[in-house]
């Protein structure tokens, strides 16, 4: 019976992450249109960003699955910041992942792509390049930002595995308000019923 209830409460965050991924794709996507009024030059750090984004969440989502509870709760009793909101992230590692990795790198994976592209046809058009050499350089671009992906994902991920409690511990410092919220109105729900 347990088994059945938490299999039903992950397909419904299967459910609510793939509702929740269209407008954040949406949202991620129209960056590239606005891509259009920037510098060729510009968008060039805004693709080696959205790559470097993607794969430290991809890192973040790994390292709640590889990391071991047991130092956050000695961690815990000496008081050392973010150690409660660890153990609460690696409880629901799953999620995490699913967010982290599945969610926000995915997206950013495409979207590297997608503004690779656009930067390519931006440098096209400011330097009057025509015919298969356009083409070219737009190819170029999408193939070099995939490969930076792929290769800071691996990197990111190598890390996660290794390296999961410092990854985490961070992690949990800087979203512990925001866990705190939470865990605050989820006890005003529970004390209303």
């Amino acid at each position: 019976m347990a088994k059945k209830k938490h299999f039903n409460q992950a397909i419904k965050f299967i459910i609510m992450i793939s509702l929740l991924s269209i407008p954040l794709s949406a949202i991620f996507d129209t960056g590239t249109v606005l891509l259009d009024g920037i510098p060729w030059y510009i968008g060039i750090f805004i693709v080696l960003f959205i790559v470097v984004l993607g794969a430290f969440f991809d890192m973040i989502g790994v390292a709640a699955a590889a990391a071991n509870e047991t130092p956050f709760h000695a961690m815990a009793s000496k008081k050392i910041a973010g150690a409660t909101s660890a153990v609460l992230i690696i409880r629901n590692a799953e999620r995490v992942a699913s967010i982290c990795s599945d969610v926000i790198g995915d997206i950013a994976g495409v979207l590297s792509g997608a503004t690779a592209l656009a930067v390519g046809t931006q440098i096209v058009h400011t330097f009057h390049i025509h015919s298969w050499l356009g083409e070219a350089v737009s190819i170029g671009l999408t193939v070099i930002a995939t490969s930076l992906t792929i290769g800071c994902k691996a990197l990111g991920k190598t890390i996660a595995v290794y390296f999961p409690t410092p990854i985490i511990l961070y992690t949990a410092r800087r979203v512990e308000p925001f866990i705190k919220l939470t865990l605050k109105k989820e006890r005003k729900q529970k004390v209303k019923q």
